[in-house]
C-alpha cells in the first residue's frame, strides 16, 4: 500500500534532545565548511585548482562564475561537494585551462562575487566528485541554547555515543518539496532529462533511509547491531554482513569501529539477512510509491551507515556570549544531523 509521506516528518532524536531554541545561521559567518582532503594537486597539468573561499553563494553559482571569468565551459569545471549557500566554505574547484594561464584579473574578477582565492595550484586531472575525505564544520551557536547548563553534558553525549546519521531538511527542499516532486514524477514515469542532477532520486532514497534509521531508533538499536545487519567498517567503503552478533561485535559497534547500514533504495540485490530485510521491506511496502519508483528510475541499491561519529569534537564559548562547536564529518554527512540533538530550530 503506497501512502503519503508526513511532512514535516516526526523522526526521533537519541539522546533527549533538544535542548534548548536557538539559531546556527544568523549571518553566513556562523556556519563554516571546509573540505578535507587526503591529497594535494600535484603542482603540474592542464587543471588549475582553485582553493576558494565563498560566501552566500552555491556550490553550482560559484563554479559558473569560475567558469565565466576563465573563457571556460561550466563542464570544465570540476568540484568535489555541494557546499551551503548561507555559509562560509572553502573547498578546491579545478578549471581545465591547457596551455595557458588564468587571467590576470582572475582574483580580482571573482572578488566582486563573493569567491575569495586562498591558493591555486595546477594537477594532470579534473576535480571528481566525492573524492575529499570529510568535512570541517565550524558552527556558531546563539540564542537560549548557547545559556542552558545541560549542552556542555549533552555534547559530551554525542561526542561518546554519535547521533542518527540522517539525511538533513536541505536534501528534501522548503516544505519537502523535493520529494513531492519525487512522487509525481514517478507517477508519470522518471526522465533523466527533467531530473539532470537527480535531485528527486535523491530525495526519495533519503526520505526512505531516514524512515529506517527512525524505526531503528524507536527500538534502540540505531547503533547496535543485530544478527543480519550489513555493517560499515569505520574510515573505509568497506562492509560485510553477520550472521550471528557476539560479545566483539558489540565492543566494536560501542567503540565506533562498525556501525549498521540502512539502505538507499533501488535496483539490485538486498545485501542484509532475513530479519534486518524484513523491517527494511515493509518500509518500502509502506512508500510504494517512492521505492518502486526508485526501482523503475533505475537507481542502484547501496548502503549508508546509521550512526555517525564525529572527528575531533570541541566546544567552547565566544566573546559574544555564543558557542561555537567544531567537527568533522565524513562526506554526505549532514552537521543538522548533529545540532537536532542538541537544540530547537524551526529547519531541524
Amino acid at each position: 500500500m503506497s501512502e503519503t509521506p508526513i511532512w514535516p516528518p516526526r523522526w526521533p532524536r537519541a539522546h533527549g534532545g533538544p535542548l534548548a531554541a536557538g539559531d546556527f545561521r544568523a549571518t553566513p559567518e556562523d556556519f563554516v565548511v571546509e573540505e578535507v582532503f587526503d591529497f594535494a594537486p600535484e603542482g603540474q597539468g592542464e587543471h588549475l585548482w582553485l582553493w576558494i573561499e565563498k560566501r552566500d553563494l552555491t556550490t553550482p553559482e560559484a563554479a559558473k562564475r569560475v567558469a565565466r571569468a576563465c573563457g571556460v565551459r561550466p563542464r570544465d569545471v570540476g568540484y568535489s561537494g555541494l557546499k551551503d549557500r548561507v555559509a562560509v566554505t572553502r573547498q578546491w574547484l579545478s578549471v581545465h585551462l591547457p596551455g595557458r594561464e588564468a587571467p590576470a584579473e582572475l582574483t580580482a574578477t571573482l572578488a566582486t562575487s563573493g569567491i575569495a582565492i586562498l591558493d591555486a595550484r595546477r594537477h594532470p586531472r579534473k576535480l571528481k566528485r566525492g573524492v575529499h575525505r570529510l568535512n570541517r564544520f565550524t558552527l556558531r551557536l546563539t540564542g537560549d541554547i548557547a545559556e542552558h547548563p545541560g549542552l556542555s553534558r549533552q555534547w559530551q553525549t554525542l561526542c561518546e555515543a554519535g547521533v542518527p546519521n540522517y539525511f538533513g531538511p536541505q536534501r528534501f527542499g522548503r516544505e519537502g518539496r523535493n520529494l513531492i516532486m519525487a512522487r509525481s514524477a514517478f507517477a508519470r514515469g522518471w526522465r533523466k532529462r527533467d531530473d539532470p542532477h537527480g535531485m528527486q532520486l535523491s530525495a526519495a532514497r533519503s526520505f526512505l533511509f531516514n524512515e529506517v534509521l527512525a524505526a531503528r531508533l524507536r527500538t534502540d538499536c540505531w547503533r547496535t547491531p543485530r544478527d543480519g545487519d550489513v555493517l560499515a567498517l569505520a574510515g573505509s567503503a568497506s562492509r560485510f554482513v553477520t550472521e550471528t552478533v557476539d560479545a566483539t561485535l558489540l565492543d566494536r559497534a560501542r567503540r565506533g569501529d562498525v556501525a549498521p547500514t540502512g539502505p538507499l533504495w533501488g535496483k539490485g540485490r538486498q545485501e542484509s539477512g532475513a530479519e534486518v530485510a524484513a523491517l527494511e521491506a515493509d518500509i518500502m511496502a509502506t512508500y510504494a510509491a517512492l521505492s518502486q519508483g526508485l526501482e523503475a528510475a533505475g537507481a542502484r541499491m547501496d548502503r549508508r551507515s546509521l550512526c555517525l561519529r564525529l572527528e575531533t569534537p570541541a566546544l567552547r564559548l565566544d566573546e559574544q556570549g555564543g558557542v561555537v562547536v567544531s567537527f568533522g564529518l565524513p562526506r554526505g554527512a549532514f552537521a543538522t544531523a548533529v545540532l537536532r540533538e542538541l537544540m530547537q530550530h524551526p529547519v531541524l
